[in-house]
């Protein structure tokens, strides 16, 4: 089968090992109910961006909306993020014996 393409194709793709497989994976993080297998890498490369193209393909052809690709998108750098109160608590020493901030000691340890 020949793989479609699609020619504005700006998605994040990966190809890792399948242990239960015993193949290579194609995926895609905009649509993570996809996935390829294949021989090869390259092969699974391939396949998961055909497979992709078909299903943007078929999304626009029945007027559904087609995800934004991550590189695309616009992030502000604010997300909250829950934590036990003693994690909460441990941080927020950390941050106050270190005369920091509490948003430097998560933003640090994220990083």
């Amino acid at each position: 089968m020949k793989p479609k393409k699609l020619t504005d194709d700006r998605y994040t793709y990966r190809v890792t090992w399948s242990e239960e497989d015993q193949e290579y994976a194609g995926l895609c993080a905009e649509f993570p109910s996809l996935s390829w297998l294949a021989r090869t890498p390259e092969a699974a490369l391939r396949g998961i961006r055909g497979l992709v193209a078909e299903v943007v393909e078929d999304l626009r052809a029945n007027g559904e909306p087609v995800p934004d690709a991550l590189s695309s998108r616009l992030f502000s750098g604010k997300f909250m993020v829950r934590v036990p109160p003693e994690v909460h608590r441990k941080l927020t020493l950390e941050a106050a014996e270190a005369g920091v901030s509490l948003n430097r000691i998560v933003s640090a340890r994220l990083a």
